[in-house]
C-alpha cells in the first residue's frame, strides 16, 4: 500500500533533524520559519501548480493561472497570520507556449503581487515537452503576533471558518481572496491554531487535530455551504471535501470568539462550526444527532484514483 501525502510529510519531518533554535517552525506547517543572525526571522513557503491538476490551460486564461499561483502562496501567509514580503516564480513552459502567453501569465502574477504588496523579485524559466508547471516561493515576516501554527489547538476551543465552503472548482478557485487582513485580526484576537482550507475541511481539520493531539466535534448543520456547492448532488460532501476554498480554519477560545465576532468588519462571514475535544477522534454530528467519524477525504496528491 502506498503512503499518503500526510504520512510522507511525517516521515520527512522525522528525518529532517532540524534545529528548533534555528528553525522554530519546520516541516508540516503552512510555512517554515527561519531565525536570522542578529535577531528577527523570515518565513518561507513554496507551491507548485500543474496543468491538469490545479488548472486547465484549455479553459483558464494565463492571467487567471498567474493569479491563482500567487494567491495560493499568499493564502499560506494568511494561514500563519504573517505579512507577505516578496516572491520568486519558476515556470516550466510547454515548448509551444509562446511569448504572448508568457507575458500574460506574468501580467497575472504581477497584478496579484502589486495588489497584496508582495513584489515579484526574480525567478526561473525552462521549457520542456510536457504541460505548464508554475512554482511560487514566497517570503513573509512576523506581524503584531507570533505566527499561528497548526499544532496548538486547545481543548474547549471553538472551531471556526471564514466564508463559505465547497464548489470552488466551478469558478472560485481562480477568484478567491487570500485572507491576509482577516488572519492578522484573528491572530490578534487570540487564535490558538490555524490553517487555510486547501485540501478540504475534513482533511485540514484532521491536520490540526493530529498535530495538536486533540479531537474535534463538528456540527454538519453549522457548516457554511457555498451557493455553488448547494447545486451539487451532495452539498455537505462538497463543503467537507472539495478543497481549494482557501478560507481560514482556526481554533479560538469561546470568550475570544465572541469578541472577534462582535468586532468582525470583513465581507466574508465568520462561522463557529464545532469544538476541540480531548479525544483524538474527529467527529461530525449529522442531522438527527447521529455522530459519525469525520475522515480526511479531501484532496491527497498521492492517493490513488480509479
Amino acid at each position: 500500500m502506498s503512503a499518503t501525502e500526510t504520512e510522507l510529510v511525517k516521515y520527512f519531518a522525522a528525518k529532517g533533524g532540524l534545529s528548533a533554535a534555528r528553525f522554530p517552525i519546520g516541516i508540516g506547517d503552512d510555512m517554515a520559519q527561519v531565525k536570522l543572525p542578529g535577531g528577527g526571522s523570515v518565513l518561507i513557503t513554496t507551491d507548485m501548480l500543474l496543468d491538469g491538476t490545479h488548472f486547465d490551460t484549455k479553459k483558464a486564461s494565463p492571467e487567471q493561472i498567474g493569479y491563482k499561483a500567487m494567491a495560493t502562496s499568499l493564502s499560506d501567509c494568511a494561514a500563519m497570520a504573517t505579512i507577505p514580503l516578496a516572491a520568486v516564480v519558476a515556470v516550466a513552459l510547454p515548448r509551444n507556449f509562446g511569448e504572448g502567453k508568457l507575458k500574460r501569465l506574468h501580467k497575472g502574477i504581477l497584478k496579484t503581487a502589486k495588489k497584496y504588496n508582495c513584489p515579484l523579485i526574480g525567478g526561473d524559466m525552462t521549457s520542456w515537452s510536457k504541460s505548464l508547471a508554475i512554482n511560487v516561493a514566497m517570503l513573509s515576516i512576523v506581524g503584531a503576533t507570533k505566527p499561528v501554527k497548526r499544532s496548538t489547538a486547545k481543548v474547549g476551543d471553538v472551531i471556526c471558518v471564514t466564508g463559505s465552503l465547497g464548489g470552488a472548482i466551478v469558478k472560485r478557485h481562480f477568484e478567491f481572496i487570500p485572507r491576509i487582513k482577516e488572519s492578522l485580526v484573528i491572530a490578534k484576537a487570540g487564535a490558538s491554531a490555524m490553517i487555510d482550507i486547501s485540501d478540504g475541511l475534513s482533511t485540514d481539520l484532521n491536520h490540526i487535530c493530529r498535530l495538536s493531539k486533540k479531537g474535534a466535534i463538528v456540527e454538519a448543520a453549522r457548516i457554511p455551504v457555498s451557493r455553488e456547492a448547494k447545486k451539487f448532488a451532495e452539498p455537505l460532501k462538497s463543503a467537507l471535501n472539495d478543497g481549494e476554498d482557501f478560507e481560514l480554519l482556526f481554533t479560538i477560545s469561546q470568550k475570544n470568539f465572541e469578541y472577534l465576532k462582535k468586532h468582525w468588519r470583513f465581507n466574508g462571514k465568520l462561522t463557529a462550526i464545532g469544538k476541540i475535544t480531548k479525544s483524538g477522534a474527529v467527529k461530525i454530528k449529522m442531522p438527527g444527532n447521529r455522530i459519525a467519524d469525520l475522515l480526511p477525504c479531501g484532496f491527497d496528491h498521492l492517493r490513488k484514483t480509479k
